[in-house]
């Protein structure tokens, strides 16, 4: 076991950066960033865009590693939904992983990498996308139910043959 801090949870209803980059981000409810977040088996996020959806099933929730991030760049400018602070989780894909807040542990099969696009770079900064190669975050499918919070937590590799934790 290892422990994490999720600094930041993003459940977005609405698709901020869709269209062209040059266009600019869309304007996104003020209330995106959640102190909370409830996680369905199979579904994802409660109240988030993808959650249900059939086409996103095996990637309906995205983490990403805040060492990989500039400081003051945050989920908004990232389409993901889980900031954690404390391990590398772009070398788990291919395990199963749990998160515990403190309710219990929520498990995830991390199934591929998030590739960052070309929003990053207007998001986050010119080159962004680029140095984010390999570092974006994974995309995952909720294997429990559980409530994911803000602050400390257990990270645990539940099943992988290469993995350690």
């Amino acid at each position: 076991m290892t422990e994490v801090e999720v600094l930041q949870l993003l459940v977005s209803p609405a698709h901020r950066l869709a269209g062209r980059p040059s266009d600019g981000p869309s304007p996104g409810p003020s209330d995106e960033r959640v102190p909370r977040a409830e996680v369905r088996r199979g579904l994802g996020l409660v109240g988030d865009r993808y959650y249900a959806r059939p086409a996103h099933r095996n990637a309906s929730v995205t983490m990403m590693a805040s060492e990989n991030l500039p400081e003051e760049a945050d989920l908004r400018h990232t389409r993901r939904n889980i900031l954690l602070r404390g391990i590398d989780i772009d070398s788990y894909i291919g395990t199963t992983i749990s998160l515990d807040c403190g309710g219990g542990p929520v498990e995830f099969a991390v199934h591929r990498p998030a590739r960052p696009c070309a929003w990053m770079d207007v998001t986050i900064g010119p080159g962004a996308q680029r140095a984010l190669r390999g570092r974006g975050g994974v995309r995952c499918t909720p294997l429990s139910d559980g409530v994911l919070t803000l602050g400390p937590a257990t990270f645990r590799v539940v099943a992988g043959a290469d993995a350690v934790s």
